[in-house]
């Protein structure tokens, strides 16, 4: 039987003060690059520990469709994922095209259909 310490773990490593530096407060730092100011499309997380979670509803035939889809994968492409890093894949694959083609994405375009 697991203690109490093992199940109540911290999930992630907690994060080292940052070192003091050498230079004056008012010295010129390089900017700080931002997701967004970096080339090329987003790429999703793919298998790694994740530190954060988001619960998402869907229907059961939207359920059954990822359940399908990950199947398929399994048996046409020899691809053994979990519903998640589907679910991951194919988030990645939509907020890249959105990044790429703003206004004229996929995603801009079905989000305008949903509200008229």
């Amino acid at each position: 039987m697991p203690a109490a310490d093992d199940l109540f773990r911290p999930t992630a490593e907690q994060p080292t003060p940052p070192a003091v530096s050498d230079e004056p407060a008012g010295a010129a730092q390089a900017p700080v690059e931002t997701p967004a100011a970096t080339a090329g499309p987003r790429k999703p997380s793919g298998r790694v520990r994740h530190d954060e979670k988001m619960t998402v509803y869907v229907t059961s035939a939207e359920l059954l469709a990822i359940e399908q889809a990950r199947l398929r994968l399994r048996s046409e492409h020899g691809l053994a994922i979990d519903r998640g890093r589907l679910v991951r894949e194919a988030l990645g694959l939509v907020l890249g095209d959105f990044e790429e083609r703003g206004e004229a994405s996929d995603l801009v375009a079905r989000l305008t259909v949903d509200q008229e």
